[in-house]
């Protein structure tokens, strides 16, 4: 399912932004990008994401605007000033003064100098509680965007789920006479085919293929099964519950016994209906690649 979400949190220290777009995909694949060092954390961020979907491509915009504080600032001045020492006195013992200057331009990323750096193997723990909670809002805000969605797709899957059920309906009215129009048929072809010739037709050899062809036409079962796996579809897409994986489950069965009964109902109206069932049937299975 698509849609944005965006929220801001503000505290004396920082300024946090989080952008968050979702697009469809059968599974989730999770992105981060914006203010370093948060595309490095992307596993982190992604604990919070699945406590709020489940599918979809999400891409994550992360901006942290840090004010500097006295203590970011906090220099080793005894540090400092031992390596200043140091250096001045190992250039004048080397007779070489004049490298005093270039010698201390790099005193600063001497060791013990300045504060020590985050840590690279977690979020910053003084940033990332508020992050954390501006990726919350965002995913609040996303999900209502996806819920609007997914109403309108509720009432298309139901609408689809009304189309297949119609033709089902339409199959079961003309089941009763598939045998019968046959058998019709079959005798029919025979008085074409002996004609004048004398031969006489033998009721009991009729008999036998209409009841051959009434069992290899038996689509009672398939019927059944097909009509309780769609009142579980309208079940589900009502409940709208983290339905996605088990509609895509159910897709498949329907589309199953809807192949076997094309294949066995041996009767050309019922193939057009189940021809019109596979139609609606592969609109509802895109639809289900994007429901959650």
């Amino acid at each position: 399912m698509t849609g944005f979400g965006e929220a801001r949190t503000q505290t004396d220290r920082l300024a946090a932004e989080v952008e968050v777009r979702a697009v469809n995909n059968r599974h989730l694949k999770v992105t981060v990008r914006g203010t370093d060092p948060y595309p490095m954390f992307e596993a982190e961020v992604e604990k919070v994401v699945r406590k709020h979907v489940h599918r979809g491509t999400i891409t994550i915009h992360v901006r942290v605007a840090r004010q500097a504080g006295g203590v970011d600032l906090a220099l080793n001045t005894a540090a400092l000033a031992a390596y200043l020492r140091q250096v001045r006195l190992a250039c004048e013992e080397a007779g070489t003064p004049e490298y005093v200057g270039p010698l201390l331009s790099g005193v600063l990323a001497l060791p013990g100098v300045a504060p020590e750096g985050r840590s690279p193997g977690s979020p910053p723990p003084d940033e990332w509680p508020v992050v954390e909670q501006t990726l919350t809002a965002a995913f609040t805000n996303l999900n209502e965007m996806r819920r609007e969605e997914g109403k309108a797709m509720a009432a298309e899957l139901l609408a689809l789920h009304g189309t297949i059920t119609g033709e089902l309906a339409a199959i079961r009215t003309l089941l009763p006479t598939v045998t019968s129009d046959y058998r019709t048929r079959l005798l029919e072809r025979v008085r074409q085919a002996v004609g004048d010739s004398g031969v006489a037709i033998h009721p009991e050899h009729i008999v036998r293929e209409v009841a051959l062809f009434s069992d290899r036409t038996d689509v009672a079962e398939e019927v059944t099964r097909l009509s309780a796996h769609l009142d579980q579809f309208a079940e589900l897409v009502r409940k709208g519950d983290e339905a996605g994986r088990k509609l895509e489950f159910l897709i498949q069965e329907i589309g199953r016994e809807t192949n076997t009964l094309g294949s066995k109902a041996g009767d050309v109206a019922i193939s057009r209906h189940v021809f019109e069932i596979k139609s609606a049937l592969e609109k509802v299975r895109e639809l289900a690649l994007n429901v959650e």
